[in-house]
């Protein structure tokens, strides 16, 4: 019984662990992406739809990545960057959670 508990508490705080998170998102948004797409944090997860963002940043981010590299060039290195991998699951979080029809409002205006 003990074994089975160990191996439960393991896999939830590894699940834990593993997960994007909304609020690390905003700060690698604001961090690495704001300047290089010149809009703040409200503007950038207003741009999309909940459901919009899902479709972008399924697949690692790829819809995402095409799109916004296209749209702010100088934004390509450091999006197709595999240390920004796990940031952008996190960045997706960050606008999904905001999104245009979320009903959030991010406070880093």
């Amino acid at each position: 019984m003990n074994k089975l508990l160990s191996i439960l508490l393991v896999a939830a705080l590894s699940a834990t662990v593993a997960s994007a998170d909304a609020k690390a998102g905003q700060k690698a948004y604001l961090k690495t992406l704001k300047a290089k797409f010149n809009m703040n944090g409200t503007k950038f997860a207003a741009e999309h739809t909940v459901a919009e963002w899902e479709e972008l940043f399924a697949n690692d981010g790829a819809g995402f990545i095409k799109e916004y590299s296209e749209r702010f060039p100088s934004a390509a290195t450091i999006l197709s960057n595999p240390s920004m991998k796990s940031q952008l699951q996190d960045v997706g979080d960050f606008a999904k959670e905001y999104g245009s029809d979320s009903g959030n409002v991010p406070s880093c205006g």
